[in-house]
């Protein structure tokens, strides 16, 4: 659901599977590392966005170290996501099926979550209820 909100359905599905996209849609090679490439989305936003999960450059290093992970392959991306998906502390909410509340602790995480406030793009509640449900995500 969040790479489906951040990234969007059809660079999913042109992508390797999200985890070789640069903020603004366009590709990287290799996983060696974070590709720290600063792009301008639009006039005033600048952002170093990478992957499946949208990660800043300036955060890798500290979840690389701090999980010991060996490069930004997508198994590592999926770390780095599930420990911010920890420190949201939202997973109770998620094995509750607390999908709403879910979505809530991690919005400061995810510009493209309801209620971020990033001045981006932010997909509703029911369009990431139904992109959730669609992966296999259930409610309570």
């Amino acid at each position: 659901m969040i790479a489906w909100s951040e990234i969007g359905p059809a660079l999913l599905a042109a992508s390797d599977d999200g985890y070789n996209v640069l903020v603004g849609g366009t590709l990287f090679e290799g996983y060696e590392h974070h590709p720290n490439k600063l792009i301008e989305v639009r006039p005033g936003l600048k952002s170093t966005a990478a992957g499946r999960y949208q990660l800043l450059s300036r955060y890798y290093g500290p979840y690389k170290i701090q999980l010991g992970l060996p490069d930004f392959s997508p198994e590592s991306q999926d770390r780095i996501a599930i420990q911010q998906i920890k420190e949201c502390r939202a997973i109770p909410a998620i094995q509750a099926g607390k999908f709403d509340a879910a979505v809530r602790l991690c919005s400061h995480i995810w510009a493209s979550l309801p209620g971020a406030g990033y001045g981006q793009h932010e997909n509703t509640l029911g369009k990431l209820t139904a992109a959730y449900q669609a992966a296999g995500g259930t409610l309570a």
